[in-house]
């Protein structure tokens, strides 16, 4: 395959290994970019993105800032982040033309933030979506994330909403709940809540224990991707054994996938023309008053476990 021309773009090396494990060449990953297109363009325009790439010889690593070389036609947004004391010029990935540039990069995974641009910038509006991500125990099946997850869509049913899932792309899998406008501290209590309820369904099988030795062989249910936080796009694919790429599923047929079961090579052969992540999204939904005020008596996870790591610190120190 060597090198080759497509909208324009130069590509490189397409026939170079894409990582160890991948299975698949750079030109593969280019060919399900292309392939899959506007699908995953659809689910990340106007908003910051973060990719990870991976170059040859090196370990992947996550670019959120734009290198000085990335071409003028390439849109962004310029964000001030407190952690670093820096603005981050952030792409918005708004263009298939722009895809196949980060594909050329060897940019694997594309993660994006749950507020768009606009409201980003100044924290002047909420989130389009609510999301759990489903971690299994270490060595447990996705049989776990399966079980796991039916607890989250017993517990937004509960409530009269619905949400939409996809594999992760990993070991698990992330609901998305479309919300209507709603600020970002009452999003992230609600997503708390969610979390919290569904626990409650089953607490020998799922936990909401943000400190890994707390978990205890259960399954986490995670509702910490609020505010700024990121999340792996729906068609994105990852730096896992085999290209794995995160996939929409119905959740009649979750019980009966896997997610080794969607790759770079078979995924867009699985989508033909379809966009299941759009068809199977919920309209967004206005969030019921008393899973707002619930979420705000539960502690931010890592606040919580910040001050309790200290705490355990201290009595370590002490004995």
């Amino acid at each position: 395959m060597g090198d080759g021309v497509r909208d324009g773009l130069k590509l490189s090396s397409l026939d170079s290994a894409l990582f160890d494990g991948a299975g698949a060449t750079k030109g593969e990953l280019i060919d399900y970019l292309e392939a899959v297109g506007e699908r995953l363009v659809r689910g990340v325009r106007g908003r910051p993105l973060s990719v990870v790439r991976v170059r040859p010889g090196q370990e992947p690593f996550m670019q959120k800032n734009l290198p000085k070389y990335t071409p003028e036609w390439v849109h962004r947004v310029t964000v001030w982040a407190g952690s670093s004391k820096r603005e981050v010029s952030y792409a918005l990935c708004d263009d298939v033309r722009t895809l196949l540039w980060f594909g050329n990069q060897r940019a694997v995974e594309y993660h994006v933030t749950l507020l768009l641009a606009e409201n980003l910038v100044d924290y002047s509006g909420g989130p389009t979506h609510l999301v759990l991500d489903i971690d299994p125990a270490p060595d447990q099946p996705f049989e776990q994330v399966v079980a796991a997850a039916e607890l989250i869509h017993q517990a937004l049913t509960a409530d009269g909403l619905a949400g939409a899932v996809k594999t992760s792309g990993s070991k698990g899998v992330h609901i998305f709940v479309p919300v209507e406008k709603v600020g970002i501290e009452d999003a992230a209590a609600a997503t708390r809540a969610i979390a919290a309820r569904a626990e409650r369904l089953d607490p020998a099988l799922a936990t909401t224990a943000f400190i890994r030795e707390d978990r205890g062989g259960k399954v986490f249910l995670d509702s910490t991707r609020a505010g700024g936080a990121t999340v792996a796009a729906a068609y994105s694919p990852r730096i896992r054994p085999g290209a794995t790429v995160s996939f929409p599923v119905p959740w009649a047929d979750l019980p009966d996938i896997h997610p080794r079961d969607f790759t770079i090579r078979t995924a867009a052969k699985e989508l033909g023309d379809r966009d299941p992540w759009a068809e199977l999204m919920p309209p967004p939904q206005t969030l019921p008053a008393d899973l707002i005020a619930e979420g705000h008596t539960i502690p931010v996870a890592r606040v919580q476990a910040m001050h309790e790591g200290k705490r355990r610190a201290r009595a370590r120190r002490d004995t």
